[in-house]
């Protein structure tokens, strides 16, 4: 294709780099959004997008941009003869998945499990040394809670969670060393454990928020029980790594920026602010992939037919033109914040307002014990290019 593959192409060959995920990328990106916003990627043939208007231009146009040839940078050249996952789907297949997931995730469903997700939160933060020793808040916060709650939702016992962690982990690129067969053989385990969950709620259900899924109906069908496996699945990873990441990745943030624990405590109203720039700040889910359905234009740039575009959600959401000059920074008052951490359009996040929920509950449990978060030790990242996560997070939390 000549001249036109090589905008960029020294930039975009650094994405698929798993060290620059254990570092900081966003020197990376900056110098895309301004030297090369659509760059093109040789080794692994996709068009990379850094800056936020291209990448709202791709999510909200369903029918140039497909999800059904892979979202995934390692997905490239894979068909599906169904979808993997709701999240692998376009309309009217995914119009039809959404509409019978939604009620299930209904603002009313969400607002109920409030009182299951402070019991957690508040659980798990008493456990912190009341001498404000350091703590690692990945494993002792950000991990357990969001894997709890969704326990709750899919009835998995209390001692169990620790099993869903390790099927989590399995499913994402990078976020754990596992051998081919062993994460194989964790994936099998995880779907039939699930799609037996979702058998056994049609056959005896119960008051809970996985009966709602597998028995709701719209317009007299019902999700086959694959399909409610395959959206469980979805369900147990998608709701637990970004809600992880944005708890730790979060927490981090407030120790490196001392000043904005002290103007949370002192204005709590500002919580659900804090929260959206938390999810802006830390991006959970770096980067997703379409591919063009057709020849057409890309901040400029033409993209053939056939050809992958990789989202960079994580860029987008520092965007000088869209946040202006304090885009990197972390301001816990932003207003406005229209940040894509959640994507956009169709495939706008199902689980927002119960990754939203938990954020809120955190934030208000920590801000009534501790004055003050201060790195107190170990950051380790993930070398995902998937999901912004953390192995480590040492932090120390001051007693109020």
């Amino acid at each position: 294709m000549g001249d036109r593959r090589r905008p960029g192409s020294e930039l975009a060959a650094r994405l698929t780099d798993p060290a620059l995920y254990l570092g900081d990328p966003h020197a990376l990106y900056a110098r895309l959004r301004a030297e090369a916003p659509v760059a093109w990627n040789e080794e692994r043939g996709f068009w990379a997008l850094a800056r936020h208007a291209d990448v709202l231009a791709v999510e909200n146009d369903h029918e140039t941009f497909c999800a059904g040839r892979g979202i995934l940078v390692d997905e490239i050249g894979t068909t599906y003869a169904t979808p993997p996952t709701m999240m692998h789907s376009d309309p009217p297949v995914h119009t039809r998945y959404r509409r019978l997931v939604q009620p299930g995730f209904r603002p009313s469903v969400v607002r109920g499990l409030e009182p299951v997700v402070r019991a957690r939160a508040k659980a798990l933060v008493e456990r912190f040394g009341a001498d404000g020793q350091v703590t690692d808040v990945v494993a002792a916060l950000a991990v357990p809670l969001p894997l709890q709650v969704i326990g709750e939702i899919l009835g998995v016992p209390d001692d169990e969670w620790e099993r869903c962690y390790a099927w989590s982990e399995a499913v994402i690129p990078g976020a754990v060393e596992l051998d081919e067969q062993r994460r194989g053989e964790l994936l099998a385990e995880m779907i039939e454990y699930l799609v037996g969950a979702a058998k056994d709620r049609r056959a005896r259900p119960r008051d809970d928020v996985l009966t709602q899924l597998a028995r709701v109906e719209v317009d007299g069908e019902q999700l086959s029980d694959d399909e409610l496996g395959m959206f469980l699945v979805q369900l147990l990873v998608a709701g637990n790594e970004t809600t992880r990441d944005l708890i730790a990745s979060g927490l981090v943030a407030f120790a490196e920026h001392p000043g904005q624990w002290e103007r949370l405590r002192a204005d709590p109203a500002l919580v659900p602010r804090a929260v959206e720039e938390m999810l802006r700040w830390t991006t959970p889910v770096v980067s997703f992939l379409r591919t063009a359905t057709r020849p057409c234009e890309v901040g400029g740039v033409a993209v053939a037919e056939g050809e992958p575009v990789l989202m960079l959600f994580a860029s987008a959401n520092r965007d000088e033109a869209v946040f202006g000059p304090s885009a990197s920074t972390f301001d816990v008052a932003r207003s406005p914040n229209p940040h894509v951490a959640f994507g956009q359009g169709n495939h706008f996040c199902l689980g927002a307002a119960l990754a939203r929920l938990e954020g809120r509950v955190v934030l208000e449990e920590l801000l009534g014990r501790f004055g003050a978060v201060r790195r107190g030790g170990a950051v380790q990242r993930t070398p995902s290019s998937v999901v912004s996560g953390l192995r480590c997070a040492e932090l120390h939390l001051v007693p109020a």
